[in-house]
């Protein structure tokens, strides 16, 4: 089954990579303008109206080939066996006892323990007054 999604995986990429090449080759509709005045767009590999037809059937190729290896993607992607519960029912994992935290230290009668901090006032006197 890896084997397989890896085939699609691929196929997917290369089809990408495709289609980016052939939509920066193929011109804008405005193009079409330039070639009806002598621009020299009658004279290209595949003849003035030629090319569009080609390209844009390609891609169109493409696109259908890239959103079908898409789907079956999500597809197999889903097909995992389900888990029962949540990742929180489960036991918890044992902590190493070298990795735990080693007990604070009591402080001295000579260090100086800051006050705690007034908390802010809240509602109506917040509200600065003249």
């Amino acid at each position: 089954m890896n084997a397989f999604v890896n085939i699609i995986l691929a196929v997917q990429i290369l089809t990408a990579l495709a289609m980016i090449g052939l939509i920066l080759i193929q011109h804008g509709k405005g193009a079409d303008m330039g070639a009806a005045f002598g621009s020299g767009g009658s004279g290209s590999l595949f003849g003035a109206s030629g090319s569009a037809n080609f390209l844009s059937r390609t891609t169109a190729v493409l696109a259908t080939v890239f959103f079908v290896a898409t789907l079956a993607l999500a597809y197999l992607g889903n097909q995992r066996t389900p888990s029962v519960g949540s990742v929180l029912e489960g036991p918890a994992a044992a902590v190493p006892a070298s990795s735990a935290p080693a007990p604070a230290a009591e402080p001295s009668a000579s260090a100086e323990v800051p006050a705690p901090a007034a908390e802010p006032a809240s509602g109506a006197a917040q509200i600065p007054t003249k």
